[in-house]
């Protein structure tokens, strides 16, 4: 099996070193991740200029774009064979609830559905990282049930609770949580005395009964979230039918 791999956090982060280590022995693996840090990148595409690729010491490849970059230009003519799957991670720190329509991690594995390739998107729910071995070893059993998968293109975002592999307590399905709005931003000055603003922090959860992947990894499970990508409000289609026909 071939497998590509991506992140948002850079090719240097050591959640995407843990999970290259992870499924190296199971699979044949490509990575190809940004240059930096590119977190809340969401889906973004760089059209303004060309896009270099260079290898890493580590045998890395290293895009100067965005994880959707890397994505499509590992898939669409980078490879010479395309990959049977994609995941992106292992981030640091969790993408639920709202945080998918924003995270670099998602939106990478995202690329990779559009492409028509199964995808997953792994984080750890944590900050502090003590241990990345659990969210790899679930992206490994994730892999090693892929034979039994749904047939075509699909894509999971997977987040992980910082707990040894010994206390996951196991997987939840889930659908997304929602959270309240973001903190205020943070009004400040820099050296110059130029008035700057840094974007607020996450807002709590506000949607994060059970069933949802705040719950779930809440409870010490690994929240498994199947995502689409159609955006249409199907149930507001014949309101507003009726509203242009007035």
């Amino acid at each position: 099996m071939r497998i590509l791999l991506s992140n948002d956090d850079g090719y240097f982060a050591p959640g995407l070193e843990r999970l290259a280590a992870a499924l190296a022995p199971h699979a044949e693996i490509t990575v190809v991740a940004p240059e930096r840090d590119r977190s809340g990148a969401s889906n973004s595409l760089t059209l303004d200029r060309p896009l270099t690729v260079r290898r890493a010491a580590n045998g890395f490849l290293f895009v100067n774009g965005t994880p959707t970059d890397c994505v499509h230009l590992a898939v669409t003519g980078l490879l010479d064979r395309l990959p049977d799957m994609i995941v992106s991670g292992i981030n640091l720190g969790a993408n639920m609830g709202d945080d998918t329509i924003y995270s670099g991690t998602v939106a990478a594995a995202t690329e990779g559905y559009l492409l028509g390739i199964p995808s997953i998107a792994v984080s750890l729910a944590s900050k502090t990282a003590a241990h990345f071995e659990t969210a790899a070893q679930v992206a490994l059993e994730l892999l090693h049930r892929h034979g039994g998968a749904p047939a075509g293109a699909w894509l999971l975002n997977v987040n992980v609770p910082d707990v040894p592999r010994s206390e996951l307590k196991g997987y939840r399905i889930t659908r997304l949580g929602r959270r309240h709005k973001a903190e205020d931003v943070v009004k400040t000055q820099n050296p110059r005395g130029e008035t700057v603003y840094w974007v607020g922090a996450a807002g709590p959860a506000a949607d994060a009964g059970e069933g949802t992947d705040f719950d779930a990894v809440a409870r010490g499970y690994a929240s498994v979230t199947p995502l689409q990508i159609d955006l249409t409000h199907h149930g507001q289609m014949p309101t507003v039918a009726a509203w242009l026909a007035s």
